[in-house]
């Protein structure tokens, strides 16, 4: 039997396979128990490995939770961030679209869903923590998405707005969006996942047309 059997218990594996082990059992074990109820005996077990083990590489649950937040989400983040400097040849829209594509893919991800669910039920508990989601992943991709649609503005693809407020929007419909299509309610409205991309991706681009007025629709006294 050879050394890359996928039988091999996991204990036998590389040393340098360790941390990603430990990686992929704490994200597990925190989408079944919480980040506050979560043990490292726990991960430990999961991954096949020594709760002595996880020390040499992390000192704690929350370096855990921050190294997996920076491997799930902001590795991608950074790479999508270079793509959409260097690609000059797409038009802001078509850059946007790749961005939202993305984000929309990202979070319909088992492990994505996981995060969103530890981050919208328990980071208040952990302030450091809290900061640490806000500052790599939440402000970075805001302010990716406020350049991209700014130079939509400056184009004259898109009518003068605030990007940071527009973006905020756009993002907000697509966590919305993402969660409920990932319950699969829309099966009995004739609807899939690429249906509500371009539902939200339509409604989202004829808000920011030029020719979008500017004026409310919404009578005076309502």
């Amino acid at each position: 039997m050879t050394g890359t059997d996928e039988h091999e218990p996991k204990w036998r594996r590389l040393p340098e396979e360790r941390p990603q082990q430990i990686l992929e059992a704490a994200i597990e074990i925190f989408g079944d128990h919480g980040l506050a109820n979560a043990r490292l005996e726990d991960i430990a077990k999961r991954a096949g490995v020594s709760k002595g083990t996880i020390y040499l590489y992390f000192p704690n649950k929350e370096a855990l939770f921050k190294e997996m937040i920076r491997q799930t989400v902001v590795a991608q983040l950074e790479r999508t961030e270079r793509d959409m400097v260097n690609d000059r040849g797409m038009s802001a829209t078509e850059q946007v679209r790749v961005f939202m594509r993305w984000w929309w893919d990202l979070m319909r991800q088992p492990d994505y869903q996981r995060i969103h669910r530890l981050v919208i039920g328990e980071l208040q508990r952990f302030p450091e923590l809290v900061d640490f989601f806000w500052d790599e992943v939440i402000v970075r991709r805001q302010l990716l998405l406020d350049r991209l649609i700014q130079r939509g503005i400056d184009s004259g693809e898109f009518r003068q707005v605030d990007p940071t407020i527009a973006g905020r929007i756009v993002t907000s419909m697509f966590s919305s969006y993402s969660l409920w299509a990932c319950t699969r309610f829309y099966a009995k409205q004739a609807l899939n996942d690429e249906i509500v991309f371009e539902q939200v991706m339509d409604f989202f681009f004829h808000s920011l047309a030029p020719t979008a007025s500017t004026t409310p629709s919404v009578p005076v006294g309502q």
